[in-house]
This record gives C-alpha cells, structure tokens and sequence, in this order.
C-alpha cells in the first residue's frame, strides 16, 4: 500500500480561481504533477463564493457533490442542462464540455467534491457509503469520510480525512463507526 496517500481536508491547501468566485483544494491530480491540460483524473473539494461561469474542461466528464452550504444552481444558456445541487452527498454528473453557469441557491458559499476524468482514458464510479461494504478493486481512487468516522481496511479515517491511491490496485472494507456516517467512494477505472 505504498502508493496510498492519507490526507485531511482540514490541511489541503487552498488555490483562489482566476475570476474570484471561490477556491478549489487539490485532494490529488493523476499523473502526479499534471496541470489542467494534462491529467487523466483529478479530485478536488472547491468552495464557490460567488455566482458565474465554470470552467470548461473539453473531453473531460464530471461529477460534483455538495459537502456542506446552500447549494447552487448548475445550468446552461440553452437549458440542456438545469440542476440543483441542493442536497448533500447525492452525486451530480455532467460533461465538462458543457458551458456551465452556477447561481447560489443562498447567502453562503458551498464547498463540493469535484472528480474529473479525462474522457475515452478514465472513468469514474462515485458512490456514498451508509452501510459497512466491500469495495471493489480499482487502479486509482479516492475515499472521503463525509460524515462520522469510519474503518477502512481496519484503519481508523475521521470525519473530513480519507484516503487516495494512485496506479496500485486497491480494494477495501469499509465499516461505518456509527449512525449517520457516510463515505464517499470513488473509483477510478479505465475507459
């Protein structure tokens, strides 16, 4: 398990957008040291202060999930799409080529997870645990305890800390500590 990276989200470091509507913390980019152009995949958590425009990631698929806030409003001009992102840990779909406007659906900002995969190389499973489960084998992936705490491979992860791997096939038992505790799980297989 050499390539499994603990991380907290408490300590990841935070990067201001270039239009100053929030800022995103890099949980991890694969292949390490890749930038926007070139990753295979990528998880985040960002924080959105402000309404406007997403970026657009052209052959890249996207999934997002509210942590904590109001929520937001994710549409396009032409209305292929139009989606609240109002309820906590339900995951959200959607292509990165699309044009993406964002309205706060409050007064404070919404932190979410972001996973990104570069279309036609990588493809993600995104899931939230509730019960204890076996998590199938994947080559890369990501576990966050979104809520209580949780025992992953028998190693204790608290609330807002997980676990990343990266080119080293992983599988896992996930056993909540709790009532209420939620993971979310996501695996990052090839297309």
């Amino acid at each position: 398990m050499n390539n499994v990276q603990r991380f907290s989200r408490a300590a990841l470091p935070a990067t201001p957008w270039k239009n100053g509507g929030g800022t995103t913390q890099e949980i991890v980019s694969w292949p390490q040291g890749a930038g926007l152009e070139s990753f295979g995949w990528r998880a985040s958590i960002a924080t959105i202060a402000a309404a406007g425009p997403f970026s657009v990631f052209a052959g890249v698929d996207r999934s997002i999930m509210l942590l904590e806030g109001d929520g937001v409003r994710l549409f396009t001009q032409d209305g292929r799409v139009d989606h609240a992102l109002d309820v906590p840990h339900r995951p959200f779909a959607f292509s990165g080529d699309d044009a993406i406007d964002c309205a706060l659906l409050g007064a404070a900002s919404s932190n979410d997870f972001n996973i990104m995969t570069r279309r036609g190389e990588w493809r993600a499973d995104v899931r939230v645990l509730v019960h204890a489960s076996a998590i199938e084998p994947a080559p890369h992936g990501v576990l966050l305890a979104l809520r209580g705490a949780w025992r992953l491979n028998g190693e204790a992860c608290a609330e807002g800390e997980g676990l990343c791997w990266t080119d080293d096939a992983q599988a896992w038992q996930a056993v909540p500590e709790g009532e209420g505790a939620r993971l979310a799980a996501v695996r990052i297989v090839p297309a």
